[in-house]
């Protein structure tokens, strides 16, 4: 029994003490020794109060972010999410709603009927879901959050900004960060379907720089419980001149620019009243879209101008309402260093939620990260915990029912 042992551990000595048996096994203890630096807890900037609230009802806050160990960096996150990541089915009831000035909006509702949480649909709360600059209500990381909403018993409408998607464009006028007025007339629209249920606010990037300016200005007048928003570009200069490094643009800022400009052809024949079409589309970066269209369209100067009205840093501090704000310090759309973690750590109200990790819009985990990821399911906690919770995280935040 001893010699069958020895034979054994002699055995495997040699398979070890092969160069490309050590060289693998030399790597693959690198990369996991990497990928274990790469897994950290999240920074939470917040007030203490609002920091114990979310530590009790979102443990996810207070737990390490692991990135996909194959899928590191800010960029390789962001592409592979936008390659990868699955769609669940999600079927929505559909509704278009007029503008005072004659254009119209189209709204994808979940209703949830047969949610067992609450099973009473005047009252069942609700999530308002904007999504990103070219986005609508079929992006994936919409339909993974909804999937999560859903299955807590809640509502869920996303607001498609106008001339976006398949809806007909029948004013001159799009959208763009600043301009909160479309989305004050979808907040008193919704308000006014469901007078009794609680509707909650959900951003994504520049959806969140929209939802943040609204939040400020309307102050508590908002018609909202609370916000979240994911990947919020927090100064549009800034964000700006990163997009429009190399690699940055190659990979991102053409493709958002063409999106863009795909919009602009599309409802040529409405939009050519107010701008040179053939100027528009001769874009070649996101800065030079705003330029050209955005700025003239919205009555802007310049589009410097546009972009310090649209950055929403600016507005924290007249917000009422419970925010968690969730960013990765790698995200090449939104600088690590324009975090406004000073402005925020003097408000009571506003938590940062800072992974290392995460790229725009990403947050990946797993080995084959195609299903919900860390954004989705924080998503998820929160939600829960403002609707189950209300007086508890108001009086976290200082605010008097």
């Amino acid at each position: 029994m001893l010699l069958s042992h020895l034979e054994l551990w002699k055995s495997y000595w040699e398979c070890v003490s092969r160069p490309y048996t050590v060289f693998v096994c030399s790597i693959t203890a690198a990369l996991y020794f990497l990928w274990g630096r790469k897994c950290q807890k999240p920074a939470l900037v917040c007030s203490e109060s609002f920091s114990d609230f979310l530590h009790e009802h979102c443990p996810l806050v207070a737990q390490r972010f692991s990135p996909t160990p194959w899928c590191w960096g800010g960029r390789l996150q962001t592409l592979v999410c936008a390659l990868l990541k699955s769609s669940p089915k999600i079927t929505y009831r559909n509704e278009l709603i007029r503008t005072v000035d004659g254009g119209q909006i189209s709204l994808d509702w979940v209703d949830n009927d047969f949610s067992e949480a609450y099973p009473e649909s005047s009252t069942r709360p609700t999530i308002l879901i904007l999504p990103g600059l070219t986005g609508t209500s079929r992006q994936p990381y919409i339909l993974h959050a909804i999937n999560q909403a859903v299955s807590r018993g809640f509502r869920c409408v996303v607001f498609n900004n106008r001339g976006v998607g398949e809806e007909e464009l029948l004013t001159p006028v799009t959208y763009c960060a600043a301009d909160t007025s479309d989305l004050e007339f979808v907040v008193k629209h919704v308000k006014g379907v469901f007078p009794a249920a609680p509707v909650l606010g959900v951003g994504v990037s520049m959806g969140g720089m929209l939802l943040l300016n609204y939040l400020g200005r309307k102050r508590s007048e908002s018609g909202l419980v609370a916000g979240f928003t994911i990947s919020v570009p927090w100064d549009a200069q800034k964000s700006s001149d990163s997009m429009e490094e190399l690699l940055n643009w190659l990979l991102f800022n053409t493709y958002l620019t063409n999106g863009l400009c795909h919009a602009v052809t599309r409802h040529r024949k409405v939009l050519e009243k107010v701008v040179d079409i053939d100027y528009v589309l001769k874009a070649r970066t996101v800065r030079e879209f705003d330029e050209r269209f955005t700025t003239l369209l919205f009555g802007y100067k310049s589009c410097k101008d546009y972009y310090v009205d649209a950055s929403p840093d600016r507005k924290l501090h007249n917000t009422s309402v419970p925010i968690l704000c969730l960013n990765a310090a790698d995200d090449p759309f939104s600088p690590q260093n324009t975090f406004p973690v000073t402005i925020v750590q003097g408000l009571p109200n506003v938590a940062l939620l800072l992974t290392a990790h995460g790229g725009h819009i990403a947050f990946l985990q797993g080995m084959f990260p195609r299903g919900a990821s860390y954004m989705e399911q924080l998503f998820g906690q929160f939600v829960q915990a403002v609707f189950e919770h209300p007086s508890g995280i108001n009086k976290a935040c200082g605010i008097k029912a």
